[in-house]
């Protein structure tokens, strides 16, 4: 068994977001990432990997091809092995435990800094009650908030070497 007190992990440093590796078990790892105001992943993927995204505090808006997600505490985000995708922090610290599992974990940047500009991410609500977030430009029915897809998805870019 592994327990971490993500409070006690945190590191965060005003010129780039901080990712430190707490454990790692089988085919994966367990991350926290620490994020100032503003700050903003690169454009990218990990082929081999599937990465799991839960927020703790703060939050921000993830972005993927088809989507805009708001992040906020409660906020549980999958990215299927090969997903391009990118987090913008917030106005306040963020605070994000990470799962990673699969093959190799290492990602692929597309682009640094990010020249893309994502729609507006607003709320709905799905016909469970449940509430949603996504892009004013999202036209897909049935995605659920963790972007999880029944198949691999193949992304331009972002392929094993």
């Amino acid at each position: 068994m592994y327990a971490f007190n993500l409070k006690a992990e945190q590191a965060f440093d005003p010129k780039k977001h901080m990712e430190k590796v707490l454990g790692t078990t089988g085919e994966g790892d367990v991350t926290i990432a620490c994020w100032e105001p503003g700050q903003i992943s690169p454009y990218h993927c990990h082929p081999d990997a599937t990465e799991i995204y839960f927020c703790f505090e703060g939050g921000g808006t993830m972005r993927t091809p088809s989507e805009t997600i708001a992040i906020e505490p409660g906020t549980f985000v999958v990215h299927p092995r090969g997903e391009m995708h990118e987090y913008v922090n917030g106005p306040e610290r963020t605070l994000l435990f990470r799962v990673r599992y699969g093959g190799e974990m290492s990602g692929r940047t597309k682009e640094w800094p990010s020249t893309r500009t994502g729609s507006r991410a607003r709320r709905i609500s799905s016909t469970s009650g449940r509430t949603r977030s996504v892009s004013d430009a999202s036209k897909a029915p049935g995605m659920c908030v963790c972007l999880l897809r029944r198949a691999p998805i193949a992304s331009p870019g972002c392929q094993s070497p």
